[in-house]
Order: structure tokens, then sequence, then C-alpha cells
């Protein structure tokens, strides 16, 4: 299948990333080196604005170059001005990019890249607003200090802004009245990361993500540690079930939870273990495995976009080898529609780590974590 590639950057680290590697590099030294720093880039998080036409765009930068839209009107890249406001530490938007619905303002926040080392010195995750008209950034707080942020949901009838952050894992509430953040409390042990790629709402205003066991009097966490939770705004505290994700294969234990999905039903969809479909229902946390669209190679789903059809679209797939997906939350039926996505120079499409779809049926997909060149976005436009 046949796409096109939006490269911001277009360089070759091929022989770059073998040196790194060979070398142990750390935060440090690729900072230290103006190509990395400069041009190695990932799209981490993918929003369209209907009434401006951009798609904007949350990128992984060593530079905190992460703001940036593509205006498909004018078919160029527009800087989103980010550097004004940013701090070095800012590495990335990780699928925290909501928009009010006005749109008016496009919140956002940012995620991490250094290690633990620098925690003194690295403020922690900031919580932005973007006003659409003016194109100004404005940073309205640090939720919890010194820690940053993976994912955000937006609960506007509240005025909050939920967060999911790392590391430590926690949740924390940012009021947008008062511009303070409220820690929540743990979602992660310490011994695996517990959350997915995003931190969801349901219908009744809970945030949902995933949490982890500790089982500290043990040598390992055990094939069940990986569970759900939600943070219930009626009852003020984190609501920690002790179930998952079912496993592919039958046996006992939990998936680890990769995306988590809202798509009007009344229910909520995940994804883990390799790609695989649930159906989780919001009451219990009760998960019903629906199948694995691609079971016999790596896999992953971490973003679906609802159409006008009805049906939710998005790219599973790994390693340079990704398809087109179409899922009917209606009939929980899935089905692989494309096979595999390249660009027009016969680039392949490494991996996705989040979707959004236009109007007028665009799908734009954020390339991410590409070790041997920059990350494009990818325009797919075949639906067949």
């Amino acid at each position: 299948m046949k796409a096109r590639t939006l490269r911001l950057r277009d360089h070759d680290f091929a022989d770059a990333w073998a040196t790194s590697i060979e070398d142990h590099w750390d935060y440090k030294d690729f900072i230290a080196d103006p190509r990395w720093r400069r041009d190695w880039i990932s799209f981490d998080g993918v929003l369209h604005h209907p009434g401006n036409d951009r798609v904007y765009c949350g990128i992984t930068s060593f530079d905190a170059d992460i703001f940036w839209a593509w205006d498909r009107r004018s078919s160029e890249w527009i800087d989103c001005g980010f550097g004004a406001v940013r701090n070095p530490f800012d590495a990335k938007f990780h699928r925290s990019m909501e928009l009010t619905s006005d749109g008016r303002t496009l919140y956002s926040a940012t995620a991490l890249l250094h290690d633990l080392d620098n925690y003194h010195e690295a403020p922690g995750g900031g919580v932005f607003a973007h006003d659409i008209a003016s194109g100004k950034t404005t940073k309205l707080g640090i939720p919890i200090p010194h820690v940053y942020i993976q994912s955000i949901a937006l609960d506007e009838p509240r005025g909050v802004i939920y967060g999911m952050h790392f590391t430590p894992e926690r949740l924390s509430a940012f009021d947008l009245a008062t511009n303070t953040g409220r820690d929540l409390g743990p979602i992660g042990p310490g011994m695996f990361m517990a959350q997915g790629e995003n931190i969801l709402l349901d219908d009744e205003g809970c945030a949902w993500s995933g949490w982890g066991l500790t089982r500290a009097w043990q040598n390992h966490w055990g094939v069940d540690a990986a569970r759900l939770c939600k943070f219930d705004p009626r009852q003020d505290r984190i609501v920690y079930y002790n179930r998952g994700l079912p496993r592919r294969d039958g046996a006992h234990g939990f998936a680890h939870v990769e995306g988590l999905f809202n798509l009007g039903t009344g229910c909520l969809y995940a994804s883990g273990d390799n790609g695989s479909l649930y159906r989780v229902d919001p009451s219990t946390a009760e998960a019903s495995y629906l199948g694995t669209p691609i079971a016999d190679r790596p896999s992953r789903l971490t973003s679906l976009a609802l159409h006008d059809d009805g049906c939710a679209y998005g790219v599973t797939g790994r390693v340079g080898d990704c398809r087109l997906l179409r899922f009917d939350p209606r009939e929980d039926r899935f089905e692989l529609i494309s096979d595999r996505i390249v660009d027009e120079t016969g680039a392949a499409l490494f991996q996705v780590h989040d979707v959004s779809l236009t109007p007028d049926g665009i799908l734009y997909a954020g390339e991410n974590d590409v070790p041997t060149r920059s990350g494009y976005l990818w325009e797919i436009s075949e639906f067949a």
C-alpha cells in the first residue's frame, strides 16, 4: 500500500545508531551530539484540527523542539512556537494533546528522555495551553515537581486535566481554574512499567490506565501483575482492579495494556499482547478478548480514530511491516485492509504511535522510535 510521507526531518542514522549502541551511550551523550540533538525526531502525538485544517504533532526531540503542525491548505510545516516556553528537559508530547470542544485551545504536557541523575535539575512535566487563533503557547504549571507526563485526558465539564506520569508512575489532576496540580497516587510498582501509551476517560468521567503489582517478597512480579485501574472523581480515589486483559493464548495471567479507546459505544476498548483487541466493561474492568489482527509476527496497536462510517481506523504491525486496520465496534469485528505500508520512495512505515482522522477521510499516522532515521508523519488516503 502506497502512502505519502511528510518529512519534518530526513536524516539517516544507521551508522550513528550502531555506534551509540556499541558505545553504550546515555542521555548526556545524545544531547552532546549536534546531529542527534537536532535531527533525530519521533512523532508521538497526532491531532487534526478541523477548523484550520492543521495536523498538530507532538514530537520527541533531544533539543526540546517538540511542537509542529502540518498545514494541509498550504502543504507546509508550521513551527508552533514552543521554543518560547520550553525547558531543555521538555523532550516530547507523548500522547498528550487534547483539543477543547470549541476548538479554541489545545492542551498539552511534556514527557522526558533524561535519566534519574537529572531529577533535581529537571523541573517536571508542564501543562501547556496553545491558543489556536493567536498561535501562542502558555505554560500553566507543573502538576508534580520533577516528574514528567506521558499522557493527558481532558475532562472539560469538571475543568480538570488528568495526567499519567513517568518516572515514577503516578496519576495527577490539574485544576484549570487555579492552575494547580494534585498527586492522586501511584500506578507503577517500580518493578516494571505498568502504564500503557495513554490515559483515557470513560463516559462517566473516570480516568483509566494500567497499574502493576509489586510482589516485593518474590524474585518476579508474576504473569498476572499487569492490571487495570481508574481514577473515579465521584469517589475521589483510584480504584485498583484485580483484573486485566486476558492473555491471547488463554493461559493464566494478564497482558500488559498498550492502548485504551473510547469509541462511543458505552464500553471501552483496549489493545495489548502483540496488538490484540479487547472490550472492557467500565463498571467492572472485566475484559473480553476479541482477537489478534497480526498473530504470527511482532505487532502493536497503540491508537484508533473513529470515522463517520462508525468504524475506527489505525495502523498495526511493527518494525517496518505495518498494515491498515479497520475495527467496527458495533460488531466487535476487525480486518486488515491493506498490504505493507510504504511511501513513494519505497521507505517502509516502521511503527505507529498515534493517529488522527480528517473529515475527508485521510488518516495521519505518527511514526515513532525509528532507530536508523528521522521519524515521519504518514498520510494514508487509501481505505479500500
